[in-house]
C-alpha cells in the first residue's frame, strides 16, 4: 500500500460499482480510511463487494446504506463517519442514474428521479460535508476535499439522455460556486468529468449504435476505464493538488479535444 492519502477519511457515493468502486479502492490503496456510501452492498459487476476487496488487501473501510436524496440519509452518513474517525476530510460525490431518454421521451418521475439522485445527491453531500469541514481544525492548509462527478455530457450535448446532461452541468456550476464561497474557509471543490467509461452498467451504456458514436468522437484508441477516473480522483484528494479550487478535470481520452 501506497501512502499519498495516509490518515485522511474519505466517504465515497455510489461506492459499491464502477467508477466509485475503483475510486473507493484506491483512496483504501493510498491508505485513506473509506466510507462506503451506496444503496447497496451488491456491485453490478458481480463479485465481492467493494468492503471485502479494500479489507482483504489490509484497508480501512466500513458500509453505510445511504440513499443521497435523501437528506436524512446523508446526515447519517456524516454522522456515522465524523463519530468514528473524529472528522471527514474528502467527500466524493459520485452517486448518479439516467434515463436514457431525450426531451419528448423524458417522463416527469425520470426527470424528477435524475434530479434527485444526480443533483439533489450532490447538493446534499456538499451540504452536510461542508457543514462538518467548516469546523475541522486545517491540514496542510486545507479543511477538507469535495470531490464532484460531473460528465462531458455536462459540457458538450450526446444524443438521448437530456435529464443526465442537465444535472452534469448542474454538478459542474456547484463545484465552481462552492470553491469560490468556501475558499476563504480553507475547504477544496473541484469536478471530474468523465468521458465514455466502460463499467459493469448495462442498457444504455451497451447500446451498439451509441457505442459506435463514442469510439468516433474518442481520439485515444480505447475508452475509459473506471481506474483512470479514479486516478484523477486520488489526486485532487491529496496535498498534492495544491492552488486547485474550483476546476473541472476532463477525463476523456481526448472527446473534448477533438
Amino acid at each position: 500500500m501506497s501512502s499519498l492519502l495516509a490518515g485522511k477519511i474519505a466517504v465515497v457515493t455510489g461506492a459499491s460499482s464502477g467508477i466509485g468502486r475503483a475510486i473507493a479502492s484506491s483512496f483504501a490503496s493510498e491508505g485513506a480510511s473509506v466510507v462506503i456510501a451506496d444503496i447497496t452492498e451488491q456491485p453490478v459487476e458481480g463479485g465481492d463487494s467493494t468492503l471485502d476487496i479494500i479489507t482483504r488487501a489490509g484497508g480501512a473501510a466500513f458500509f453505510q446504506k445511504t440513499d443521497v436524496g435523501r437528506w436524512e440519509d446523508v446526515d447519517a452518513l456524516i454522522g456515522a463517519t465524523v463519530e468514528r474517525h473524529g472528522r471527514l476530510d474528502v467527500m466524493v460525490n459520485n452517486a448518479a442514474t439516467y434515463s436514457g431518454t431525450a426531451l419528448l421521451q423524458t417522463e416527469p418521475a425520470q426527470w424528477e428521479q435524475v434530479m434527485r439522485v444526480n443533483l439533489t445527491g450532490i447538493f446534499n453531500g456538499c451540504k452536510r460535508a461542508v457543514q462538518q469541514m467548516i469546523t475541522q481544525e486545517p491540514r496542510q492548509e486545507v479543511r477538507g476535499r469535495l470531490i464532484n462527478l460531473g460528465s462531458q455530457q455536462g459540457i458538450v450535448t450526446s444524443p438521448g439522455d437530456l435529464p443526465y446532461g442537465v444535472s452534469k452541468a448542474g454538478a459542474i456550476y456547484i463545484t465552481r460556486q462552492i470553491a469560490v464561497d468556501y475558499a476563504k474557509h480553507l475547504i477544496v471543490c473541484n469536478c471530474i468529468s468523465p468521458g465514455k467509461i466502460v463499467t459493469g452498467a448495462g442498457g444504455l451504456a451497451k447500446d451498439p449504435a451509441r457505442l459506435e458514436y463514442q469510439r468516433q468522437r474518442t481520439p485515444w484508441p480505447r475508452f475509459g476505464r473506471p481506474q483512470d477516473v479514479a486516478n484523477a480522483a486520488v489526486f485532487l484528494a491529496s496535498d498534492r493538488a495544491s492552488f486547485i479550487t474550483g476546476s473541472n478535470l476532463v477525463i476523456d481520452g481526448g472527446w473534448l479535444a477533438g
